[in-house]
């Protein structure tokens, strides 16, 4: 593992975008950098314990119109960790009830001098939206089932901080992928990054339009297994889905749950993620949760690390440089 406390020097800064709305269109430098970032700041701040002055003076405003537990939490403790105000919204009990736009809406907020707006809204699309139409910097914190992409790279960066390189490495991707923004996220950054990527599940969740962009499809998790150096487990999206796509919960465990037998033909050092909320059981049974080859709880601490890069850059925009992230932290 790769947990340095020890000083390390800024990294290179390869950033001339004002917002992130997804993974697709960045190059491998841009989500390099993002990583870079994200570790340096995680060094800086003990494992993102402490706080830094690198906001100092600027507001960052969560929108969130989807409940969230980490992905909320995250940021707003990220912002803070920077030195940055938050100011948490609403939509249960905001003017949009009144008959106001969503855009209306962010606009007043913006008029409050916010300097970055974080959104998280059930409509793919909605923070490009935003960025179209307001002057601070957007940040997408999930956007239907299009993207996450704060959520693929901590997972990426998750990866990066236990093998050397990511290139050769096989991850698999396993279980609802039809629905699953992180899924989409994660599959732009690996490939980005030289990683060979496998969806797996159910057909009716894993279309074979994949392969057209490099990806393999597999729907039997045990034939895949010996050869995957990380699986990344996704939650069954039952709130998207419309009919049922397998007959039982229980059938879906039996064939893709990862469990105590299944980690018997596993890679020796394997890992084993999910960016939850895990549905313990289904997905993955408890005694892999737990065990030593998992990082859940890890991909959680770098969520802050990866949201305060995120919010730094944004921030700074084309005037981002290792100087100035040196300066002010």
């Amino acid at each position: 593992m790769n947990h340095a406390t020890h000083e390390i020097t800024p990294p290179a800064v390869h950033w001339h975008r004002r917002h992130l709305l997804d993974l697709e269109r960045l190059s491998a430098e841009e989500v390099t950098t993002l990583l870079d970032v994200a570790d340096w700041l995680r060094v800086k701040t003990d494992g993102c314990r402490t706080k830094l002055s690198a906001l100092a003076g600027r507001t960052s405003a969560n929108l969130f119109f989807e409940n969230s537990t980490r992905t909320r939490t995250s940021f707003s403790l990220a912002a803070r960790r920077l030195g940055a105000d938050t100011v948490e919204f609403s939509a249960s009990v905001s003017s949009l009830s009144k008959g106001e736009s969503f855009v209306d809406t962010a606009r007043n907020i913006e008029a409050m001098n916010v300097d970055v707006v974080v959104v998280r809204h059930q409509t793919p699309g909605t923070p490009h939206l935003l960025a179209e139409q307001l002057e601070c910097a957007v940040l997408n914190a999930g956007d239907g089932a299009h993207e996450h992409p704060t959520q693929g790279l901590l997972d990426i960066l998750t990866i990066r901080q236990r093998r050397p390189s990511l290139q050769g490495l096989t991850v698999a991707l396993v279980g609802d992928i039809a629905h699953s923004r992180t899924a989409r996220s994660n599959i732009w950054g690996l490939k980005k990054l030289g990683a060979h990527v496998i969806v797996c599940g159910p057909s009716t969740l894993v279309s074979r339009r994949w392969e057209e962009v490099g990806v393999e499809v597999a729907h039997n998790l045990d034939e895949i297994l010996p050869r995957c150096d990380v699986l990344n487990l996704l939650r069954i999206q039952f709130e998207r889905q419309y009919t049922r796509p397998f007959p039982s919960v229980r059938e879906y465990a039996l064939l893709y749950a990862m469990n105590r037998r299944r980690m018997e033909r596993a890679k020796d050092d394997i890992l084993i993620m999910a960016p939850g909320p895990i549905n313990r059981g289904v997905e993955i049974t408890t005694d892999v949760a737990d065990g030593p080859h998992s990082v859940i709880l890890d991909q959680v601490t770098n969520g802050l690390a990866v949201r305060m890069a995120a919010l730094w850059l944004v921030s700074h925009g084309e005037n981002a440089t290792r100087e100035l992230l040196c300066q002010v932290c």
